[in-house]
């Protein structure tokens, strides 16, 4: 079995390469939390497909949520990792104009939502790993959405996701938007690059609601502590991986090559825990997430 050998002699093939962490912000030390925002939507950043082409071999897409549709929104299939058999599923965003319609913004639909457990769930019977790539401004809100049942596609994976019994990893390479991230969002690990972001809401949606004026975005960013740094402190994520200078969009491949490091080990470390205890974990640190507070700002 794939999880057999992942134990075994290929294991420590997987972490050849050192581990690229960045748990202080080092030289990005001054950079504000709107300028992480401003990164991490910048269209030139590397999304799921192009780390699906630098990190794994032999991608054949799956399709469909076998009740309504396909939704290109988010991207599932099957490939190798290293010579490991995995799952992937992401969220797509599009280069250009054309690409963006197509891809709806990298906002899903509830068929994108049943497609990807549709997709975990294959990968936990053949016993393979699963490496979620989480990069979307939130579900999307429209009517024919609400109509199809988003809430309960949603609330349905986060369920599904914390009872999966193979290793998940998931990794946040962009926005990560409420709920609509989260859905895929739930593993044993949760890696996030250094520029991306991690929230219940935009910084424009936040101001717009607190204090009625969406021009103090940049405000909103700082009270949300959505950067990687933050939700490192707190505990909501488990690594954050060093990005090439100026971000990721200035080179996918030492970005990816950064990535790929840190999800061996992970998944590796993973691996080494028994099931019982891998699902305890996972579903407290999904429980955990809650944490809220006041503040006299």
């Amino acid at each position: 079995m794939v999880l057999e050998l992942l134990r075994g002699p290929l294991r420590p093939a997987l972490c050849e390469q050192p581990m690229a962490e960045k748990n202080e912000l080092g030289k990005g030390g001054s950079t504000k939390a709107f300028e992480r925002v401003q990164l991490a939507r910048h269209p030139d950043r590397p999304y799921t497909l192009d780390f699906v082409e630098r990190l794994f071999e032999d991608f054949t897409e799956v399709h469909g949520d076998r009740r309504y549709g396909d939704d290109p929104a988010i991207v599932c299939g099957f490939a190798r990792f290293h010579g490991m058999p995995a799952a992937i599923v992401g969220h797509q965003k599009g280069r250009d104009t054309k690409q963006r319609q197509f891809r709806n913004f990298g906002m899903p639909k509830p068929e994108g939502y049943r497609k990807a457990i549709r997709t975990m769930k294959l990968a936990e019977k053949f016993e393979r790993p699963i490496f979620t790539f989480v990069d979307t401004p939130g579900a999307y809100p429209g009517i024919d959405a609400e109509e199809r049942g988003q809430a309960e596609a949603i609330a349905y994976n986060l369920r599904e996701m914390a009872k999966l019994t193979v290793p998940v990893i998931v990794s946040v390479i962009g926005e990560g938007g409420s709920g609509g991230a989260l859905a895929i969002g739930v593993g044993d690990q949760v890696l996030m690059l250094e520029n991306a972001i991690y929230s219940v809401i935009s910084p424009e949606g936040c101001a717009a609601i607190l204090w009625k004026d969406s021009s103090q975005a940049a405000r909103a960013a700082e009270e949300l502590r959505l950067t990687a740094e933050d939700l490192h402190r707190n505990g909501i994520v488990d690594q954050v991986i060093e990005e090439p200078a100026g971000g990721a969009q200035t080179s996918h491949d030492e970005t990816a090559r950064l990535l790929d490091a840190a999800l061996c080990a992970r998944l590796a470390e993973s691996v080494s825990i028994n099931e019982e205890t891998r699902l305890a974990r996972r579903y407290s640190k999904l429980r955990q997430m809650g944490k809220w507070g006041t503040s006299e700002a």
